[in-house]
Protein backbone atom coordinates (compact mmCIF):
# COMPACT_ATOMS: atom_id res chain seq x y z
CA UNK A 1 0.00 0.00 0.00
CA UNK A 2 1.58 3.17 -0.95
CA UNK A 3 1.93 6.48 1.36
CA UNK A 4 -1.14 8.25 1.61
CA UNK A 5 -1.11 10.68 -1.84
CA UNK A 6 -0.70 14.18 -1.28
CA UNK A 7 -3.23 16.32 -3.41
CA UNK A 8 -0.79 18.90 -4.38
CA UNK A 9 2.64 18.78 -5.86
CA UNK A 10 2.86 22.69 -4.32
CA UNK A 11 5.29 22.41 -0.88
CA UNK A 12 2.94 23.44 1.67
CA UNK A 13 4.03 25.22 4.76
CA UNK A 14 1.51 24.23 7.13
CA UNK A 15 2.94 26.08 9.90
CA UNK A 16 4.24 29.24 8.72
CA UNK A 17 7.91 28.10 10.20
CA UNK A 18 6.46 28.03 13.78
CA UNK A 19 8.96 24.76 15.48
CA UNK A 20 6.19 24.16 18.38
CA UNK A 21 2.56 24.43 18.34
CA UNK A 22 -0.77 22.25 20.20
CA UNK A 23 -2.01 19.78 19.09
CA UNK A 24 -5.90 18.88 20.11
CA UNK A 25 -7.85 15.66 19.65
CA UNK A 26 -11.47 15.82 19.78
CA UNK A 27 -14.33 13.38 19.55
CA UNK A 28 -17.13 15.04 18.11
CA UNK A 29 -19.46 12.18 17.06
CA UNK A 30 -20.96 8.77 16.20
CA UNK A 31 -19.80 9.99 12.65
CA UNK A 32 -18.12 13.13 11.43
CA UNK A 33 -17.59 14.11 7.17
CA UNK A 34 -17.40 17.45 4.97
CA UNK A 35 -20.17 19.23 5.20
CA UNK A 36 -22.51 20.78 2.16
CA UNK A 37 -20.95 24.65 2.71
CA UNK A 38 -17.84 26.25 1.63
CA UNK A 39 -15.21 23.37 0.18
CA UNK A 40 -12.32 22.72 2.63
CA UNK A 41 -8.75 22.74 0.79
CA UNK A 42 -7.59 19.06 0.80
CA UNK A 43 -3.60 18.17 1.48
CA UNK A 44 -3.90 14.58 1.84
CA UNK A 45 -5.93 11.91 1.33
CA UNK A 46 -6.18 8.62 4.16
CA UNK A 47 -7.09 9.91 6.52
CA UNK A 48 -8.37 13.10 5.32
CA UNK A 49 -6.19 16.23 5.77
CA UNK A 50 -7.59 19.93 5.35
CA UNK A 51 -5.46 23.17 5.36
CA UNK A 52 -7.60 25.46 8.22
CA UNK A 53 -8.03 29.46 6.80
CA UNK A 54 -4.77 30.87 8.74
CA UNK A 55 -2.54 28.30 9.54
CA UNK A 56 -2.06 24.30 10.64
CA UNK A 57 -4.59 21.64 9.35
CA UNK A 58 -6.90 19.13 10.44
CA UNK A 59 -7.38 15.74 10.36
CA UNK A 60 -10.77 14.16 10.03
CA UNK A 61 -11.76 10.70 10.92
CA UNK A 62 -14.73 9.15 9.80
CA UNK A 63 -15.91 7.46 13.46
CA UNK A 64 -16.50 10.62 14.89
CA UNK A 65 -12.79 12.39 15.70
CA UNK A 66 -10.99 15.46 14.38
CA UNK A 67 -7.02 16.15 15.40
CA UNK A 68 -6.37 19.80 14.78
CA UNK A 69 -2.17 20.69 14.24
CA UNK A 70 -1.34 24.21 15.43
CA UNK A 71 -5.36 25.65 14.40
CA UNK A 72 -6.28 28.50 16.17
CA UNK A 73 -9.66 28.97 18.22
CA UNK A 74 -11.43 30.86 15.63
CA UNK A 75 -10.28 28.37 12.92
CA UNK A 76 -10.86 25.52 14.74
CA UNK A 77 -14.71 26.78 15.59
CA UNK A 78 -15.71 27.55 12.12
CA UNK A 79 -14.06 24.15 10.61
CA UNK A 80 -16.68 22.44 13.21
CA UNK A 81 -19.15 24.49 12.23
CA UNK A 82 -18.40 23.29 8.79
CA UNK A 83 -18.37 19.79 9.33
CA UNK A 84 -21.10 17.23 9.44
CA UNK A 85 -21.77 15.57 12.48
CA UNK A 86 -24.08 12.60 12.85
CA UNK A 87 -24.87 12.49 17.09
CA UNK A 88 -22.62 15.01 18.16
CA UNK A 89 -21.37 14.24 21.95
CA UNK A 90 -23.12 16.49 24.52
CA UNK A 91 -19.59 16.98 25.63
CA UNK A 92 -16.45 15.73 23.33
CA UNK A 93 -13.73 14.42 24.72
CA UNK A 94 -10.48 16.54 24.15
CA UNK A 95 -6.91 15.64 24.63
CA UNK A 96 -4.02 18.14 24.24
CA UNK A 97 -0.43 17.31 23.47
CA UNK A 98 2.40 19.40 22.17
CA UNK A 99 4.02 18.75 19.00
CA UNK A 100 7.86 19.89 18.17
CA UNK A 101 9.29 20.12 14.77
CA UNK A 102 12.93 19.97 15.60
CA UNK A 103 15.00 19.24 11.98
CA UNK A 104 16.36 15.83 13.78
CA UNK A 105 16.54 13.77 10.73
CA UNK A 106 18.75 11.20 12.48
CA UNK A 107 16.58 11.03 15.59
CA UNK A 108 13.47 10.40 13.60
CA UNK A 109 9.93 11.50 15.18
CA UNK A 110 9.45 10.05 18.77
CA UNK A 111 8.06 10.81 22.40
CA UNK A 112 9.61 12.11 24.96
CA UNK A 113 8.12 12.79 28.15
CA UNK A 114 4.70 13.23 26.67
CA UNK A 115 5.84 15.64 23.82
CA UNK A 116 6.17 14.61 20.29
CA UNK A 117 9.27 15.24 17.81
CA UNK A 118 9.46 15.16 14.31
CA UNK A 119 11.70 16.45 11.99
CA UNK A 120 9.50 18.58 9.27
CA UNK A 121 5.84 19.06 8.68
CA UNK A 122 5.76 15.88 6.48
CA UNK A 123 2.17 15.04 6.51
CA UNK A 124 2.20 11.76 6.44
CA UNK A 125 3.91 11.42 10.02
CA UNK A 126 1.43 14.15 10.64
CA UNK A 127 -1.67 11.41 9.57
CA UNK A 128 0.05 8.55 11.79
CA UNK A 129 0.03 11.19 14.92
CA UNK A 130 -3.36 11.96 14.43
CA UNK A 131 -4.47 8.48 14.10
CA UNK A 132 -3.13 7.36 17.50
CA UNK A 133 -4.37 10.45 18.89
CA UNK A 134 -7.80 9.79 17.42
CA UNK A 135 -8.01 6.46 18.84
CA UNK A 136 -7.12 7.61 22.10
CA UNK A 137 -9.76 10.30 22.50
CA UNK A 138 -12.62 7.82 20.96
CA UNK A 139 -11.34 5.60 23.47
CA UNK A 140 -11.83 8.04 26.39
CA UNK A 141 -15.38 8.97 24.95
CA UNK A 142 -16.05 5.80 25.12
CA UNK A 143 -14.61 4.86 28.71
CA UNK A 144 -16.95 7.50 29.94
CA UNK A 145 -19.64 6.75 28.49
CA UNK A 146 -19.46 2.81 29.94
CA UNK A 147 -18.79 4.28 33.42
CA UNK A 148 -21.87 6.08 33.21
CA UNK A 149 -23.63 3.18 32.12
CA UNK A 150 -22.34 0.64 34.77
CA UNK A 151 -23.31 3.23 37.07
CA UNK A 152 -26.61 3.09 36.21
CA UNK A 153 -26.77 -0.52 35.73
CA UNK A 154 -25.15 -0.98 39.26
CA UNK A 155 -28.12 0.18 41.43
CA UNK A 156 -31.05 -0.95 39.24
CA UNK A 157 -29.92 -4.68 39.69
CA UNK A 158 -29.41 -4.52 43.25
CA UNK A 159 -32.92 -3.38 43.43
CA UNK A 160 -34.16 -6.25 41.55
CA UNK A 161 -32.43 -8.36 43.22
CA UNK A 162 -33.82 -6.91 46.32
CA UNK A 163 -37.32 -5.89 45.65
CA UNK A 164 -38.22 -7.80 41.91
CA UNK A 165 -39.98 -5.05 39.47
CA UNK A 166 -41.07 -4.77 36.34
CA UNK A 167 -42.16 -2.68 33.10
CA UNK A 168 -39.25 0.60 33.34
CA UNK A 169 -36.66 -1.75 34.51
CA UNK A 170 -36.87 -3.85 31.66
CA UNK A 171 -36.64 -1.63 29.38
CA UNK A 172 -34.10 0.44 31.61
CA UNK A 173 -31.78 -3.38 31.12
CA UNK A 174 -32.46 -3.65 27.74
CA UNK A 175 -31.66 0.07 26.78
CA UNK A 176 -28.28 -0.62 28.59
CA UNK A 177 -27.58 -3.59 26.90
CA UNK A 178 -28.10 -2.35 23.71
CA UNK A 179 -25.77 0.70 24.99
CA UNK A 180 -23.05 -1.75 25.12
CA UNK A 181 -23.14 -3.59 22.22
CA UNK A 182 -23.48 -0.39 20.12
CA UNK A 183 -20.48 0.91 21.97
CA UNK A 184 -18.69 -2.59 20.88
CA UNK A 185 -19.34 -2.26 17.49
CA UNK A 186 -18.43 0.73 17.02
CA UNK A 187 -15.25 0.77 18.58
CA UNK A 188 -13.98 -2.77 17.01
CA UNK A 189 -16.00 -1.92 13.49
CA UNK A 190 -15.61 1.55 12.94
CA UNK A 191 -12.03 2.58 15.09
CA UNK A 192 -10.52 -0.86 14.67
CA UNK A 193 -8.52 0.56 17.26
CA UNK A 194 -6.09 -2.68 17.46
CA UNK A 195 -5.69 -2.73 13.72
CA UNK A 196 -2.45 -0.78 12.04
CA UNK A 197 -3.33 2.02 9.76
CA UNK A 198 -2.96 1.15 6.08
CA UNK A 199 -0.20 4.43 6.03
CA UNK A 200 1.77 2.06 7.41
CA UNK A 201 2.71 -0.45 5.02
CA UNK A 202 5.62 -0.32 3.02
CA UNK A 203 6.43 2.61 4.80
CA UNK A 204 9.41 1.31 7.66
CA UNK A 205 10.42 4.69 9.28
CA UNK A 206 6.13 5.35 10.04
CA UNK A 207 5.83 1.63 11.02
CA UNK A 208 8.62 2.08 13.90
CA UNK A 209 6.88 5.24 14.83
CA UNK A 210 3.69 4.14 15.14
CA UNK A 211 4.05 1.35 18.20
CA UNK A 212 5.45 3.63 20.15
CA UNK A 213 2.30 6.13 20.06
CA UNK A 214 0.47 3.06 20.73
CA UNK A 215 2.58 2.88 23.83
CA UNK A 216 2.51 6.27 24.88
CA UNK A 217 -0.96 6.28 24.80
CA UNK A 218 -1.79 3.19 26.17
CA UNK A 219 -3.98 1.95 23.13
CA UNK A 220 -4.49 -1.47 22.52
CA UNK A 221 -4.09 -2.35 27.25
CA UNK A 222 -7.24 0.57 27.16
CA UNK A 223 -9.05 -1.57 24.20
CA UNK A 224 -8.66 -4.60 26.11
CA UNK A 225 -9.53 -2.75 29.19
CA UNK A 226 -13.15 -1.35 27.67
CA UNK A 227 -13.82 -4.75 25.91
CA UNK A 228 -13.67 -6.33 29.83
CA UNK A 229 -15.83 -3.75 30.70
CA UNK A 230 -18.64 -3.93 27.83
CA UNK A 231 -18.22 -7.31 28.37
CA UNK A 232 -18.83 -6.70 32.24
CA UNK A 233 -22.28 -4.55 31.56
CA UNK A 234 -23.49 -6.68 29.51
CA UNK A 235 -23.35 -9.59 31.71
CA UNK A 236 -25.07 -7.63 34.60
CA UNK A 237 -27.80 -6.17 32.48
CA UNK A 238 -28.62 -9.77 31.36
CA UNK A 239 -28.20 -11.26 34.96
CA UNK A 240 -30.64 -8.89 36.63
CA UNK A 241 -33.06 -9.31 33.06
CA UNK A 242 -32.66 -13.38 34.14
CA UNK A 243 -33.64 -13.04 37.43
CA UNK A 244 -36.32 -10.34 36.91
CA UNK A 245 -37.70 -13.06 34.41
CA UNK A 246 -37.37 -15.56 36.84
CA UNK A 247 -39.64 -13.55 39.54
CA UNK A 248 -42.29 -12.74 36.80
CA UNK A 249 -42.39 -16.77 36.03
CA UNK A 250 -42.49 -17.58 39.66
CA UNK A 251 -45.34 -15.10 40.17
CA UNK A 252 -47.41 -16.44 37.43
CA UNK A 253 -46.69 -20.13 39.31
CA UNK A 254 -48.10 -18.92 42.70
CA UNK A 255 -50.94 -17.47 40.76
CA UNK A 256 -51.95 -21.24 39.26
CA UNK A 257 -51.33 -22.66 42.37
CA UNK A 258 -53.89 -20.07 44.21
CA UNK A 259 -56.40 -20.73 41.10
CA UNK A 260 -56.33 -24.46 41.69
CA UNK A 261 -56.49 -24.20 45.38
CA UNK A 262 -59.40 -21.67 44.81
CA UNK A 263 -61.04 -24.14 42.42
CA UNK A 264 -60.32 -27.04 44.84
CA UNK A 265 -62.29 -24.41 47.66
CA UNK A 266 -65.16 -24.40 45.52
CA UNK A 267 -65.67 -27.80 44.53
CA UNK A 268 -65.53 -29.20 48.24
CA UNK A 269 -68.09 -26.40 49.34
CA UNK A 270 -70.60 -27.30 46.57
CA UNK A 271 -70.36 -30.81 47.75
CA UNK A 272 -70.76 -29.89 51.35
CA UNK A 273 -73.63 -27.78 50.13
CA UNK A 274 -75.56 -29.87 48.50
CA UNK A 275 -75.23 -32.56 50.88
Amino acid sequence: MPEPRALSSRPVSLFHGATSLQVRALSLGARVAPGSGEPLRRIADGPLVVAAAERGCAVLFRYGALVLFGVSAEDERKLIESLAIKEPHAKPEVEVVELRIDGDFESGPRVEEGVLYVPDENVARLQVIAEALAKSVVLAQYEGTIAAVFDRIEPLAQNLNEHGGAGRRVRELLEHIGSALIAEQRMVGRVEVREKPEMLWENAELERFYPRLEREYELRERAAGLERKLNLVSRTARTALDLLQQRRNLRVEWYIVVLIVVEILLTLYGMFTRS
